[in-house]
């Protein structure tokens, strides 16, 4: 295997195995910044091993195995050689040691990730800081990945996640899932982080691929292990019904080379029908459970508008856009009325749609957002003003950081000329 082959396997790896390790290691070490450092001990221990060695037959456990040897040098360095050191030397004594990465639903508070969103989701955070600090530690992703989903600058990220990680520590935070009581003050960050991940690996915000599934996997995971913990919140089952019915969709939203499908144009016989069905039995179970519906409860809603139509043109747009309305009322942001913009364009006509999409215009919020340009370009040329939806295609296209979707709007540019030259 070449190097540059070994670093992208390398990088595909932390990936999938980044939040699993440093849980793992955070539960050793009961701190979370020492644990990604440990994690980001190991990574740089891979890129120097594997080009030269070869990719283990279970890159996961290696990093895991790498981390948990760093670790114990640190703790001796420390003259810290306790119980715990004993127990993991023990553990390491062989080379074949294979951590057990697959926690059991049966057993969700031993979920060494659920409890690393936990404790990334103390109260001593601010709530943005929470979001920022589990987005890094459980999804590995780069502060300009999250910078994009929070809508702020990749600067303004790093300081956050750096000041959060100083405050867990300085603040002495137990590596454990609260008691019940406690769990339900965190809960509306824990659902929020989780949304997150699951939203950064259903859209990438940037790289060569439109999905990273195994982000999106692990967010649905995770939340099927949350409405175990806490089978009483409804807007826990809100969050997983909405995220099964979005993964229902995976199949059908890359075409054969890998070129993002738009929703319109997807296949809906490969969308998968047991997710689709999950996500409606999560949905009934938070009715049931009454009291209004939450955010994620009303977004649930509205991706089982999509979900029962067979066809595009069996969509109830009304009660989408009415659902979307309700959202705005609940949860008030100009992504939502983007979103109600859209819905209210395939109700009430383009012109109705693009009325609401153009006075979003002066949104700060939105400035560096390339779906406002994408939503305007795509209500323009279907008013036939081509003109000026290529020059929204493009300006979408310079404010994307996902290569697929980048491709794909200088496509949608390129088609308004066609059409105008037609």
């Amino acid at each position: 295997m070449g190097e540059s082959e070994a670093r992208r396997t390398v990088e595909a790896v932390w990936r999938m195995e980044s939040g699993r390790v440093v849980a793992g290691l955070a539960a050793l070490v009961r701190d979370v910044g020492q644990a990604e450092e440990l994690a980001q001990d190991a990574l740089v221990a891979a890129l120097e091993t594997w080009p030269r060695d070869g990719v283990p037959a279970n890159p996961g456990a290696w990093l895991m195995t790498v981390g948990k040897r760093r670790a114990i040098d640190a703790l001796r360095r420390r003259q810290t050689e306790d119980r715990k050191v004993a127990e993991l030397g023990r553990d390491l004594g062989g080379e074949e040691f294979t951590p057990d990465f697959d926690a059991a639903v049966e057993e969700p508070i031993e979920d060494d990730l659920l409890r690393l969103i936990f404790v990334a989701c103390h109260p001593v955070l601010s709530p943005i800081a929470r979001a920022a600090l589990t987005l890094r530690l459980v999804g590995g992703l780069t502060t300009a990945e999250i910078a994009r989903a929070f809508l702020t600058t990749e600067a303004t990220v790093g300081q956050r996640i750096t000041r959060a990680k100083q405050t867990l520590a300085a603040a002495q935070v137990p590596f454990e899932v609260p008691d019940p009581a406690e769990r339900a003050e965190r809960i509306d960050s824990v659902l929020e982080v989780i949304y997150l991940i699951f939203n950064e690996g259903y859209s990438a915000t940037a790289g060569d691929d439109w999905m990273r599934p195994a982000l999106s996997e692990e967010a649905l995971r995770l939340a099927r292990i949350l409405q175990g913990l806490m089978p009483d919140e409804p807007e826990v089952h809100g969050l997983a019904a909405l995220l099964e019915i979005q993964a229902s969709r995976t199949a059908a939203r890359t075409g054969p080379d890998g070129e993002p499908v738009l929703l319109n144009d997807q296949d809906r016989s490969r969308w998968d029908q047991l997710l689709i069905r999950r996500g409606l039995a999560a949905i009934d179970r938070a009715r049931a459970l009454g009291g209004t519906p939450g955010p994620y409860a009303i977004q649930a809603e509205i991706a089982a508008c999509h979900a029962r139509a067979r066809t595009p043109a069996e969509t109830d747009w009304a009660r989408i856009a009415a659902l979307y309305a309700t959202l705005a009322r609940l949860v008030p942001s100009p992504v939502v009325e983007l979103n109600r913009a859209v819905a209210v364009s395939f109700a009430d006509g383009p012109a109705a749609g693009l009325q609401l999409a153009r006075a979003l215009a002066n949104e700060p919020a939105l400035a560096n957002y390339h779906l406002l340009p994408s939503v305007l370009g795509d209500l323009l040329a279907k008013l036939g003003r081509h003109d000026e939806a290529r020059l929204e295609f493009e300006r979408a296209a310079s404010l994307t950081g996902n290569e697929r979707e980048r491709a794909l709007l200088l496509d949608r540019a390129a088609a308004c000329d066609r059409q105008k030259k037609s």
